[in-house]
């Protein structure tokens, strides 16, 4: 008997016709990083003032626990958990899509400005309106996609990629740092204390109404995604290559664009602009799986594993004080980021 081709490609066909094809060392390390994001979340579900075992856990999950457990894990710890790792797998595939389309690593909306435009959106609602829950998502997304529609008109419907893509993206998170910081002045005591602790980056008093704009967003853009997938591959191998094979660049780049804003603008809203996940995410998947191409599927998993593992560190690195997780991404990816500058200058690409 022959032994499995582990060469081939895994393809998964959909009943509306479309067919998603993954390397089977990239379908391995999603799955991987899957059971890790599982697993650190049974943990962080079971850590606290009232802990309880993987076990108790589980069986309070399937329906099985006490009233005790099934409140404190239904109602105080879930909806944490759950938007810890939604907001990490958007961030993750947005990441992604951004590091594609800009063709450089450094394509992170954390420096292309889109973190810094989603959060002048949600200010604009907290300072100048005192508004919540919608308001700030409904701010954060429309101040992603005005930060967008000023790249495009910056860069130009086709040149929205590359180095000139990643300038003018500093140029504008640069200008809204500083708007972010003027309506901060603006603000109230109460409204700036609330303002700088969303800005922060922080998954404290999270509820399933925090989390539900992101998780239908999801449900309609990754599958929207996954479907670009491999147009998105051929963008990478350059526009001349990619009109060749009869790729529509313009309307399939700014499709794409227009997804990883919404992505991270979301995101963005039910957690505050938590810092690197999206930058850090996609590389540490593509170093993994050992794949070109840009790895939508194990970036998004990658990305939830590590914002849980943050908000985990976060709350039991110093027992008896939190850290937002937003503070633990930052040193994390701050310090990744110096990494890959540094691997970046030895090998001349910068």
């Amino acid at each position: 008997m022959n032994a499995p081709d582990m060469s081939r490609d895994l393809v998964i066909r959909t009943a509306g016709g479309f067919s998603l094809r993954w390397p089977p060392r990239g379908f391995a390390v999603a799955l991987a990083c899957l059971l890790v994001a599982f697993a650190v979340s049974v943990l962080s579900i079971g850590g606290g003032d009232y802990p309880m075992s993987p076990g108790v856990v589980l069986r309070t999950l399937l329906g099985d626990g006490g009233t005790a457990e099934t409140f404190i894990v239904h109602e105080l710890r879930l909806p944490r958990v759950a938007t810890a790792l939604l907001v990490g797998a958007a961030l993750g595939l947005g990441g992604a899509l951004f590091q594609s389309l800009s063709r450089n690593p450094l394509g992170s909306p954390d420096i292309l400005g889109f973190t810094q435009g989603a959060a002048a959106g949600v200010l604009t609602m907290i300072v100048l309106f005192g508004g919540g829950g919608l308001a700030v998502a409904a701010g954060s997304v429309g101040g992603g996609l005005l930060t967008g529609v000023v790249m495009i008109a910056i860069t130009g419907r086709n040149g929205a990629h590359g180095t000139r893509l990643v300038l003018v993206g500093i140029g504008l998170a640069a200008i809204l740092t500083g708007v972010n910081g003027y309506l901060i002045t603006r603000a109230q005591i109460t409204e700036a204390a609330r303002a700088v602790l969303w800005l922060t980056g922080s998954l404290d008093g999270r509820d399933f109404g925090d989390s539900a704009p992101l998780l239908i967003a999801m449900a309609v853009l990754v599958p929207l995604v996954l479907a670009f997938g491999r147009q998105l591959r051929m963008l990478e191998m350059g526009d001349d290559a990619a009109n060749a094979l009869g790729v529509p660049i313009g309307r399939t780049r700014l499709i794409l664009l227009a997804a990883a804003v919404l992505l991270v603008s979301f995101a963005a809203a039910a957690a505050g602009p938590v810092a690197f996940v999206a930058l850090t995410a996609p590389q540490l998947a593509r170093r993994l799986t050992r794949t070109t191409g840009p790895n939508l599927l194990p970036s998004l998993f990658m990305g939830a594993a590590l914002m849980i593992a943050a908000d985990f560190a976060g709350q039991r690195l110093f027992p008896g004080h939190q850290l937002p997780v937003g503070v633990v991404t930052g040193l994390l990816g701050g310090a990744y980021l110096v990494w890959l500058l540094a691997t970046q200058r030895k090998s001349g690409r910068i």
